[in-house]
């Protein structure tokens, strides 16, 4: 089979998201470029990954598009695309043109990017103010700024022009933070092969193996299966490299009777899974590790249960962590009451991060945690992980000495539902008996 190719956005659906921008951006406008290409040196280019936003909004992918969102009585959108060339295209590849652009996308108008600079100002005067993500283009905002200047000189006379320049992500954060049925679609099929890599990652997990090797054999089940590539960077951890929270060197062999923490995931169509599961190399979990390990899957699990509407997303956090200084405490690692271990968070030694993160476009998604000073409330559509984790650092706290080298993260994905939640990734074990089980077997 060929490389996957990006699914298509839905025109329908493009045109709801985009109806959904226009109610609340009013008489602004809103400016989204593709993203840049970058480099890893001189003219060696990495791998391009489109920006999240623009495709949001209108499906496009390509490098050097823009799309310009003009609201008002009579809402409209125009894309600039890369014009067909010949010669650059075979160096990088086939490009769509302004025709074929015009007839996918069903813009306004469609205009050659090279046209941006000779246009975009007379459209960004359209608008009480414009929406951009400064930082995101540098031509782009040079004309944003010129905008602005011109407007402060005449607009006195006209009452017409910018006054402001707003951050596109205080509307498109908002609407991404609730899941479309193309977006969970596409989110189900990244936790699917997300799921399939972890087999295959924890089939070649044995003492001595590398944790690259690791690394290999997950990545390339992703690509197997039809996905992208990794939507992160994959994490293996062995040993005490599990409690560096984003070790990525993965450049170590596997101790004979360490840990291996994967962090990974698939990514189709822009969107990413994200799994953690913490394997014993041996096969088998030593009396502490299995301690460990038992108590943060109560903690995943507890987290979980937690998901419904209407609770808060610090409700999910509050419930991992309840039972991680219980945990604790029954280990001898802490002392004291539960309750004010918690409120002082005397347990972040050894639980530093947050319980879940927003899963979407990005693997670390958009939208704020709370609102007005209080934490969000959790709505139907709304995907987030779940990753509760103990990590217990060489040379940390002496009470902890019997634990010393373990670190533990169990990470599941899930969605909140109208009547509660579903965990996508429930497929890949996570009880003790079962993840001991998946070590050096291929299914």
């Amino acid at each position: 089979m060929n490389a996957p190719a990006i699914p298509e956005l839905p025109p329908e659906r493009a045109s709801a998201r985009r109806s959904a921008i226009f109610r609340a951006l009013g008489d602004d406008v809103m400016v989204l470029p593709a993203a840049p290409v970058r480099y890893s040196s001189r003219d060696t280019d990495l791998p391009y990954r489109p920006d999240s936003e623009l495709f949001y909004a209108t499906g496009a992918i390509e490098p050097g598009s823009l799309a310009v969102l003009i609201g008002g009585d009579a809402p409209e959108w125009v894309l600039f695309v890369p014009p067909r060339d010949p010669d650059v295209e075979l160096w990088s590849g086939a490009r769509l043109g302004v025709d074929a652009a015009l007839e996918r996308f069903r813009p306004a108008a469609c205009h050659p990017s090279t046209e941006i600079e000779e246009r975009l100002p007379a459209l960004l005067q359209r608008g009480a103010r414009i929406h951009f993500r400064a930082g995101s283009d540098e031509r782009v905002e040079r004309l944003v700024r010129r905008a602005l200047v011109e407007a402060r000189s005449r607009g006195q006379r006209t009452g017409a022009g910018p006054r402001g320049v707003l951050d596109p992500g205080g509307i498109l954060d908002e609407l991404r933070l609730r899941k479309d049925p193309d977006e969970v679609v596409r989110i189900r099929r990244a936790a699917t092969l997300t799921l399939v890599g972890h087999r295959a990652g924890a089939a070649t997990i044995a003492p001595g193996a590398g944790e690259w090797e690791v690394q290999a054999a997950l990545e390339a089940a992703f690509r197997r299966g039809g996905a992208a590539g990794p939507g992160f960077g994959t994490i293996v951890g062995s040993g005490a490299n599990a409690c560096v929270l984003h070790y990525r060197d993965n450049r170590d062999r596997i101790p004979e009777h360490g840990l291996v923490l994967i962090d990974a995931g698939a990514e189709v169509g822009l969107y990413s899974g994200d799994v953690t599961r913490t394997y014993p190399a041996s096969g088998r979990f030593s009396p502490p590790q299995r301690a460990v390990y038992d108590l943060v899957d109560a903690a995943r699990a507890g987290a979980i249960s937690a998901v419904r509407p209407g609770a808060k997303i610090s409700d999910v956090h509050d419930a991992a962590v309840r039972l991680l200084v219980d945990g604790l405490l029954d280990l001898g690692v802490l002392e004291g009451a539960a309750a004010d271990l918690v409120d002082t968070g005397a347990y972040k030694p050894f639980y530093p991060h947050q319980t879940s993160h927003w899963l979407g476009l990005d693997v670390h998604d958009v939208g704020d945690y709370s609102c007005g000073g209080e934490a969000r409330v959790l709505e139907p559509g709304m995907v987030l992980t779940i990753e509760p984790g103990l990590y217990f650092r060489p040379g940390g706290d002496p009470r902890a000495s019997a634990y010393e080298g373990i670190g533990v993260r169990i990470e599941d994905d899930v969605l909140v539902t109208e009547s509660g939640s579903e965990n996508l990734t429930r497929a890949l074990p996570s009880a003790a008996d079962e993840v001991q089980a998946m070590v050096g077997t291929t299914s």
